[in-house]
């Protein structure tokens, strides 16, 4: 046997139907693995117990027990062998293959893109055109009359963007970038990210500039100084959250495409996970003392700077429906609450408000998982008093897992 206690690593589980069979699929959010293991339910009741603690014959007596047949000692190492060569165990192979994965990204003088081909193109050209095509479409700002209340003279100091794959999100990130081309003449963006994975720290920075099919964008090594002195810990111990993490990757291919060569611009990256604990236990958001810190490091630092600076926040919002956890498909009338509830939150967001913005997700003990929670909580204390008006709300409304985001901009 390969492991008589195998351990299943904590992936993210979903449903999934095939040819109208009933199946579980394995994601690796960590990105230690780009496959995805498609498992029968009858397969799922075996690896359920690859948990460390039950050795191969105990499998098969509990399946025996509940079935009363059970796979072979053969037929269970099959399993583990499959499920270890794509690094889904906990197992001495999957070590090898972390250690040498985040040695050669911490090694690497910058950060890969990560999802160039996947969420948005790989081509430089392809790319172009993909994100041109957001601004023309149907739903895009080009398409649009113009709205000529919206307060064009203000400059822009804030702005909230989707991290969905371009594809399903397109227009709403053209919308939100056509507020930073048209208002903003920042040369540094502090982009504020989700981290999916978890990490240890509530927020990390990488100085490592970010690769880009357009090309590569320089991180502020300056500024991430000053922020760091003033935070008086070491921003770089999570670092390694960075290296498959989507909510900048996006934002930094965005800027590249609008300022390219028009302007010089630097950005700061800062992934950002600490509230969704804060939530489950009914706790003050910045109780952990590192979260205010940070924010007085950041407002401290932005005062100081002689930079133009404009805040991103990378987010999307609920995240609803049977693939995160809920018992029910998503329906037309279930998705039209969700609208409602988040759009009774982003008020409290657009009124510059983090206090009710926290109280908006935690009333409910975030049913819907907002999925910006930490970045949207910083964004709104870094710009204390600054109100912002809500451009565009979508949805991706698949029944099994629906999806929300929105554009805002903060003048």
């Amino acid at each position: 046997m390969a492991d008589d206690r195998p351990r299943l690593r904590h992936v993210e589980a979903f449903p999934v139907e095939q040819d109208g069979r009933r199946l579980v699929a394995l994601h690796d959010p960590s990105g230690f693995t780009d496959q995805v293991v498609v498992l029968p339910i009858p397969l799922l009741d075996l690896v359920s117990l690859f948990d460390g603690e039950h050795s191969v014959g105990e499998m098969q007596a509990i399946l025996k027990g509940r079935h009363g047949q059970a796979p072979t000692p053969e037929q269970i190492d099959a399993v583990v062998q499959s499920l270890d060569e794509y690094g889904f165990l906990d197992s001495a192979r999957f070590a090898e293959r972390r250690r040498a994965i985040e040695e050669a990204f911490l090694a690497s003088p910058t950060r890969p893109a990560a999802h160039a081909g996947g969420a948005y193109a790989g081509e430089p050209e392809a790319l172009s055109a993909q994100i041109e095509g957001f601004f023309d479409h149907h739903e895009g700002p080009r398409s649009q009359a113009r709205d000529e209340t919206r307060g064009a003279a203000l400059p822009l100091r804030g702005l909230i963007a989707p991290h969905i794959d371009y594809h399903r999100g397109g227009p709403t990130y053209a919308w939100a970038y056509r507020e930073l081309a048209e208002r903003s003449d920042a040369d540094l963006f502090v982009i504020l990210g989700t981290c999916h994975a978890g990490m240890p720290e509530p927020f990390s920075v990488t100085l490592k500039p970010f690769e880009t099919p357009l090309g590569s964008v320089a991180v502020d090594r300056g500024f991430v100084e000053g922020v760091s002195r003033r935070y008086g810990s070491d921003l770089l111990a999570s670092e390694l959250a960075h290296r498959s993490e989507h909510s900048i990757e996006l934002q930094a291919v965005m800027l590249r495409h609008l300022l390219g060569d028009r302007r010089p611009f630097t950005i700061v990256p800062v992934l950002a996970s600490y509230l969704h604990e804060a939530v489950w236990k009914r706790r003050d958001p910045e109780a952990d003392p590192r979260i205010p810190r940070f924010i007085e490091a950041l407002l401290g630092t932005m005062a100081a700077s002689e930079r133009r600076v404009c805040l991103i926040a990378g987010v999307d919002l609920a995240h609803v429906g049977p693939r995160f956890g809920d018992p029910e498909a998503n329906t037309a009338e279930s998705l039209t609450a969700v609208e409602a509830a988040d759009l009774s939150m982003l008020e409290a967001v657009t009124a510059g408000d983090p206090t009710a913005f926290y109280a908006a997700v935690t009333h409910d003990g975030d049913s819907r998982r907002i999925c910006g929670l930490s970045p949207i909580y910083t964004f709104l204390r870094a710009l204390p008093g600054v109100g912002g008006r809500l451009i565009r709300y979508r949805q991706w409304p698949d029944p099994q897992g629906a999806v929300t985001f929105c554009a805002a901009a903060f003048p």
